[in-house]
């Protein structure tokens, strides 16, 4: 009867303790949450609530199990596990631990600087994110290491690992010399400042905002919802745009090709009234002068301001679609045309111009095509431009 008690207590014991503490250790956190709403502490360590009952319930159960008797042929590899299990739970308690205090610090700042300097903010996310996965490595290396130094065939052969822990070392570091790279482009990612999560970049030609940042890849979420990993060491290595730097604001440009004809001033005001009446213009400033000519047409641009990336790709295609209907509307003569005419033949060297292919002269020495040496198309298009005239 003694041999079947005595592993029902102390196994039972273990569990009903374990659920007890956790309950209790529960209940508080939810009560100081509920009284301190200014910081999420509280709220973020009751995450950690599974891997403390298992370090509670581990501890508890390899301590007592001596005393259960139960198993005992296999004593020893229950124990063994039971160790494993305590610091493998233990390890994944620390991760929270030190998640929920690095949480709790970045959303105080944030709180408080969010709308001084968003860009220092997202700096510090950054930096934070860094650094928990940092911290997470580094306690898994630990925690592993621990486990396999349990193991007796391990500390054995702990000694070798040691005198070639050298070359091993150097073999590695040739082996991935990429990876390694990547990790120190991380770092320096994250404390040179160059590029935040959050922050609108370009990089080989795609415009899109960052959206996650680790040791290895970086990851950014274009216009259209694609998602293009890249190596961090691109980033230090290659020149890249970052829109989010310094401040937000942006100065845009929208080009027409219009007819010399077309009223300049006209699309000065009607440009000055489409900003007035569209939201994401930031009222800064505004232009539009001609840039370039050709035979043909003439080239208008115009400059528009923005808070930021997103407000200007608005403004831009708003002022483009608005001007090209006004055009359109008011002043049709305005847009580019192809326009033909008779060609001339060059005259003669008596001043007279050469007569045609059928021997006919044009009247007072000027010389044209006949209607027949026009092609139809261009003939129906020369005679639809006079009847525009």
């Amino acid at each position: 009867m003694e041999n079947l008690l005595r592993p029902l207590i102390v196994v039972g014991g273990s569990v009903v303790l374990t659920l007890v503490i956790g309950w209790a250790t529960d209940f508080l956190l939810r009560k100081a949450d509920e009284r301190h709403h200014e910081t999420p502490l509280w709220g973020l360590l009751r995450r950690g609530r599974i891997p403390y009952q298992l370090v509670l319930f581990a501890a508890l159960l390899r301590g007592s199990y001596d005393e259960a008797q139960l198993l005992e042929e296999r004593g020893e590899g229950i124990g063994q596990a039971l160790t494993l299990v305590l610091i493998g739970s233990a390890a994944w308690l620390v991760i929270r631990i030190a998640s929920a205090i690095v949480e709790t610090s970045y959303s105080r700042y944030a709180h408080a600087r969010a709308h001084r300097d968003p860009a220092r903010v997202r700096r510090v996310r950054t930096q934070v994110t860094l650094i928990m996965r940092v911290v997470s490595a580094i306690v898994g290396v630990v925690a592993a290491a621990s486990m396999l130094l349990t193991f007796p065939a391990f500390r054995a052969a702990g000694a070798s690992l040691l005198a070639s822990a050298g070359i091993l070392g150097i073999v590695a570091g040739v082996a991935a010399q990429s990876t390694l790279s990547n990790m120190f482009a991380g770092f320096q990612i994250a404390f040179g400042d160059m590029v935040r999560i959050g922050d609108t970049v370009v990089v080989d030609g795609e415009w899109g905002t960052v959206e996650e940042i680790t040791l290895t890849f970086l990851t950014v979420r274009t216009w259209d919802e694609r998602r293009i990993t890249m190596p961090v060491s691109y980033f230090t290595s290659k020149p890249f745009e970052n829109w989010s730097r310094g401040t937000p604001q942006m100065t845009g440009t929208v080009f027409w090709h219009v007819d010399h004809s077309a009223p300049v001033e006209g699309m000065r005001e009607k440009l000055r009234d489409i900003l007035r009446e569209c939201p994401a213009w930031d009222g800064r400033a505004y232009n539009l002068t001609v840039t370039d000519t050709t035979p043909s047409t003439m080239e208008v641009r115009a400059l528009v301001t923005a808070k930021d990336a997103d407000d200007i790709w608005t403004v831009r295609v708003t002022v483009r679609e608005q001007m090209i209907g006004w055009l359109s509307d008011e002043h049709p003569y305005a847009l580019p045309r192809v326009n033909t005419a008779d060609a001339v033949l060059p005259p003669s060297r008596n001043g007279r111009h050469p007569s045609s292919d059928d021997g006919r002269s044009s009247r007072n020495g000027d010389h044209r095509l006949s209607p027949d040496s026009v092609p139809a198309q261009q003939r129906r298009y020369h005679g639809s431009s006079h009847r525009e005239r």
